[in-house]
């Protein structure tokens, strides 16, 4: 008779106990079970288990315990001894190293018991990577020697394959990359006739690894691919998810940060859904890199304080160290010292009980500029010159000059100028060997400061070009126009420099001309760029340049590899290896040398290509100046050390000037929006003190008018003006600004832009919609004249097309609006102040945001968006205005109407219906928004009702009713 084969556990049973997160209900789903479970059933779970760890690793970790308690039950020792084993699998799966050895040494234990020397050897290749992990290398490479014995004594050259996987592993983790690789490549040798898939994939996945390390970066991508095919090929998960990692972290040695940002989230995301919890925190730790380098300093914060927490609980000190280095970076970023210090010390401890060399004297230099900007020099010094002294020896130059930098710069506090010379002079020559912008960019900024204080201003004043030349080729290398915003944070000060030297050189010809385009330089440049692109602002840069081109870009990625590499193979290595940093530093050189002919080679068409790629996006003067009408005057205020100037342009000139104190215009501006915020009182309170409040408002915007507008008024010899405000201005609203008998919108129509720049790409442009004007109002309860105000406007301009409520939503302003001249939409507007990318207005039953207008195409001549504080910005780096003005302005319109603050629904609607009756009667839109502010000043003659609306753009142009 056949004896009958053991039946197998059913799918759902399976499912079922991979479902359960504790001893207890597994021990009751056992109890309560029907099926008889067997020795085959354990190792059926264990099979599964085994399965389930490169999808699923907390059901892998389910099963494993599953197939625990059943061994238990059923006493057989060579049962469990492999159901121990499954789990020690699944909790390394998981990142619980210690806990994983802790089981494989029971399993080891008793499978030596029984003399089984293949389920030996298979437990000691299972404990290597634990132990590696662990920085337990030397018991790893004890267990790899043995199970190798074992296996050879076998005859299991498959099994043998694995073991140099996991050996080349240990050396990775050593940074032997050299040795890793070769382990590597025999691995795949060892594997290939035996055509396993899984382990052909690990190896080819481990090389690619080490051929980034050994930059290597073609066949890194190709054997990354390929083990990337492979994991997708057969389910594999983890490995997928792994690879992306890789691929996302090769793109961001290369410079690539955009690319990488987005291949970093999306790992992340898939590795929180896989339990990947070592690649989880990865992603969080290299974000937090890319964060800092590109000043996101709150996102930085966050990303690194995540990995840290993520690091402590796999028990990884070097990573858990790296990211608390980098949150404490983040917090000097944000002006939080007294925090960075202390996490700054906290990691410099961490470092040197994890025995690394490099981390310790990084940190020091790193605590040394936050104590400068305490002011705390002395300790400062102390700690950059400790640094320094090892990065004398170290090879790892960047650092080194990064510490000659900040000697200078507290030598040059200090009041010794030329000490600081000769130190920053030494950085200098060291900077020229080398392709590397940023250093270059602050070398050549703080000589400029050093010789400003020595009284050579003319020297001063080449320094300054040369970082500013620094400055634009770092920007250029960019994409995304976040990051662009991001990156200029505190790189400013260059544009300010040279405008203060321009102004201040008697001999200098054309000094306002040249200090206007500085000025245009710093303000709003991502927005002017994405204006002169007009594609999605997540579109790539390189589209349509010439193969040549191309290369050189390459070219400078490759060698900003190679920097990078150098940098990180000082950083990791606990046995750091000269010869490994020389031929490191002799392959940058050989790049440094080819890229130097090839740009010596370049042919004249691709040089202006080149060129055209990485210079700055502003308007010329006389562009600009082209776009004035005779009777029309521009102008732009600019921040110089604490003092505004204003750039008076007209038609046939220019003029700069200097003003007032910013700190005076900012605190009279904060009382004037003190002001404007009582309304929020309520009725009941601005009618009691409504004289009060009148006065108050009045006093504010006339001592405005004496510094600002007063010292050059004389000059005003036009009917419009266009203001280009500068930081806090932004705010302001120029209109109201009162002389003491008129407001400035009594003497001249008014209108405002971002930049010149951004002015004169709104004059030109041209609208190219011919269909009737679309109207668009959501009214609600908070809101009761909305509907009444849509109805007047629609009424205004005939044959305008009105939707109401929730059918006036996205969609009807994505279709209607692209041929609509004129689009009014009246609504409730949020203000993010908090995430101004967010901020929005609501549309039927949506909000529509930032982002959304992005990928909108308004060809209109004018939009109008009737509601709360529509018109608010925050003002970030670089004078970037980021709310809703940007989005329309990018989605195509010439003119945007908007307001300031929150509005009375019952003037806002007045204001509106007399604003469209001017326009139809073919008024310009500055002249039409005049007329309307004045004859509601009739009727509402505190500035919180009429000030709020402002014209941005195209003003000097009649709009089709």
């Amino acid at each position: 008779m056949t004896p009958r084969k053991p039946q197998a556990l059913p799918a759902n049973t399976i499912d079922e106990l991979a479902a359960l997160k504790d001893d207890a209900s597994r021990s009751r789903y056992l109890s309560r079970s029907k099926q008889t479970f067997r020795s085959a059933s354990v190792h059926q779970l264990i099979d599964e288990s085994r399965k389930r760890l490169r999808i699923d690793t907390h059901a892998a970790l389910s099963l494993a315990e599953a197939a625990v308690t059943l061994a238990r039950r059923m006493r057989r020792k060579d049962v469990l001894a492999g159901s121990f084993r499954a789990k020690a699998n699944a909790l390394y799966n998981v990142g619980e190293n210690q806990a994983a050895l802790e089981y494989h040494q029971q399993a080891l234990a008793i499978f030596q018991k029984l003399g089984d020397r293949e389920e030996q050897a298979r437990t000691l290749n299972s404990s290597i990577q634990p132990f590696c992990l662990l920085g337990r290398y030397d018991q790893a490479l004890e267990a790899a020697e043995e199970a190798r014995e074992l296996f050879t004594k076998l005859g299991d050259t498959k099994r043998l394959g694995y073991v140099e996987i996991n050996v080349g592993n240990i050396y990775h983790r050593q940074d032997r990359f050299e040795e890793g690789l070769a382990y590597y490549e025999r691995a795949y040798e060892m594997l290939l006739p035996h055509r396993d898939s899984e382990g052909l994939a690990v190896a080819l996945y481990n090389m690619a690894v080490c051929l980034i390390t050994l930059n290597d970066f073609p066949r890194a991508l190709s054997t990354y691919q390929r083990a990337r095919e492979m994991f997708v090929q057969y389910g594999m998960t983890l490995l997928v998810t792994q690879s992306d990692y890789n691929i996302a972290y090769l793109y961001y040695l290369r410079g690539e940060y955009s690319r990488a940002i987005k291949m970093l989230r999306a790992a992340r995301e898939e590795s929180e859904k896989n339990g990947d919890a070592h690649v989880l925190a990865l992603c969080y730790l290299d974000l937090s890199e890319i964060y800092l380098e590109l000043n996101l300093s709150t996102d930085a914060r966050d990303t690194a304080h995540e990995g840290y927490l993520r690091f402590q609980k796999l028990g990884m000190g070097y990573e858990e160290a790296k990211c608390m280095a980098n949150e404490a970076m983040a917090l000097s970023q944000l002006d939080k010292s007294v925090a960075a210090l202390e996490l700054f010390s906290q990691a410099r401890e961490k470092f040197v009980r994890e025995k690394n060399l490099v981390w310790p004297s990084l940190i020091d230099l790193y605590q040394a500029l936050v104590l400068c900007e305490e002011g705390r020099l002395f300790e400062a010094r102390r700690l950059c010159k400790r640094a320094s002294d090892f990065f004398q020896t170290s090879m790892l130059s960047s650092k080194r000059i990064l510490c000659q930098l900040l000697l200078a710069r507290l030598t040059l506090q200090i009041g010794d100028a030329s000490a600081a010379h000769q130190e920053c002079q030494q950085a200098l020559e060291q900077v020229a060997q080398k392709e590397t912008p940023a250093l270059s960019y602050q070398s050549h900024f703080l000589m400029g400061q050093i010789q400003q204080a020595r009284g050579d201003s003319r020297a001063a004043y080449d320094s300054w070009q040369n970082a500013r030349a620094e400055l634009e080729t770092l920007r250029s290398s960019l994409r995304g126009e976040e990051l662009k915003i991001a990156f200029m944070k505190n790189r400013l000060e260059v544009y300010e420099n040279l405008v203060d030297s321009c102004l201040n050189d008697p001999d200098k010809r054309d000094s306002a001309q040249e200090s206007f385009g500085y000025m245009e330089l710093a303000k709003s440049r991502s927005l002017v760029e994405l204006l002169l692109q007009y594609r999605p602002a997540i579109a790539d840069a390189d589209e349509g340049q010439s193969s040549l081109v191309r290369r050189i870009r390459e070219m400078r990625e490759d060698l900003n590899w190679y920097y990078r590499r150098l940098e990180i193979e000082q950083l990791r290595s606990e046995d750091s290896s000269p010869s490994r940093i020389q031929k490191l530093e002799a392959e940058a050189l050989k790049h440094e040398n080819e890229l130097l002919r090839v740009l010596r080679d370049l042919p004249t068409s691709d040089r202006q290509e080149l060129a055209a790629a990485q210079q700055t996006s502003t308007c010329s003067l006389e562009d600009i100046s082209q776009c004035l009408r005779q009777d029309s005057v521009l102008i732009e205020y600019f921040i110089v050390k604490d003092q505004f100037v204003a750039a008076i342009v007209t038609a046939s000139g220019l003029e700069v000037l200097p003003l007032t104190p910013v700190s005076r215009v900012a605190n009279l501006v904060r009382m004037l929006r003190f002001q404007m915020s009582k309304f929020r009182l309520g009725s009941s309170y601005t009618q009691v003190f409504e004289k009060t409040l009148f006065e108050a408002t009045r006093s504010h915007l006339q001592d405005l008018y004496q510094e600002l507008i007063a010292p050059f008024r004389e000059r005003l010899n036009a009917k419009h003006l266009t203001i280009v405000p500068h930081g806090i201005l932004h705010y302001l609203p120029f209109h109201a600004l009162f002389d003491g008998a008129r407001y400035l919108i009594d003497e001249f129509s008014m209108s405002y832009a971002p930049s010149a720049t951004i002015y004169e790409l709104c004059c030109r442009k041209e609208s190219h919609s011919s269909g009737a004007p679309l109207i668009l109002g959501v009214p609600d309860s908070r809101a009761p004249f909305i509907e009444k105000e849509v109805h007047t406007v629609a009424g205004v301009l005939q044959g305008s097309r009105l939707v109401l409520g929730a059918e006036a939503g996205d969609e009807a302003l994505r279709t209607a609006g692209a041929q609509s001249r004129l689009v009014h939409i009246a609504t409730h507007g949020i203000f993010r102040q908090d995430n101004p990318m967010f901020s929005g207005i609501r549309l039927g039953a949506s909000y529509l945001n930032l982002y959304d207008l992005y990928h909108l195409k308004l060809d209109a001549e004018l939009v109008t968006l009737s509601g709360c504080a529509t018109g608010l910005n925050v003002i970030a780096a670089g004078d970037e205005l980021l709310g809703l003005v940007r989005g329309l302005l990018y989605a195509g319109t010439q003119s945007v109407l908007l307001t300031l603050w929150d509005v009375n629904d019952k003037s806002t609607s007045d204001f509106m219906a007399s604003f469209y009756s001017r326009l139809g009667s073919g008024e310009t839109r500055g002249a039409a928004l005049q007329g309307a502010v004045r004859a509601l000043r009739e009727s509402y003659p505190h500035p919180y009702f009429w000030a709020p609306f402002v014209l941005i753009g195209k003003a000097l142009a009649p709009a089709a009713g």
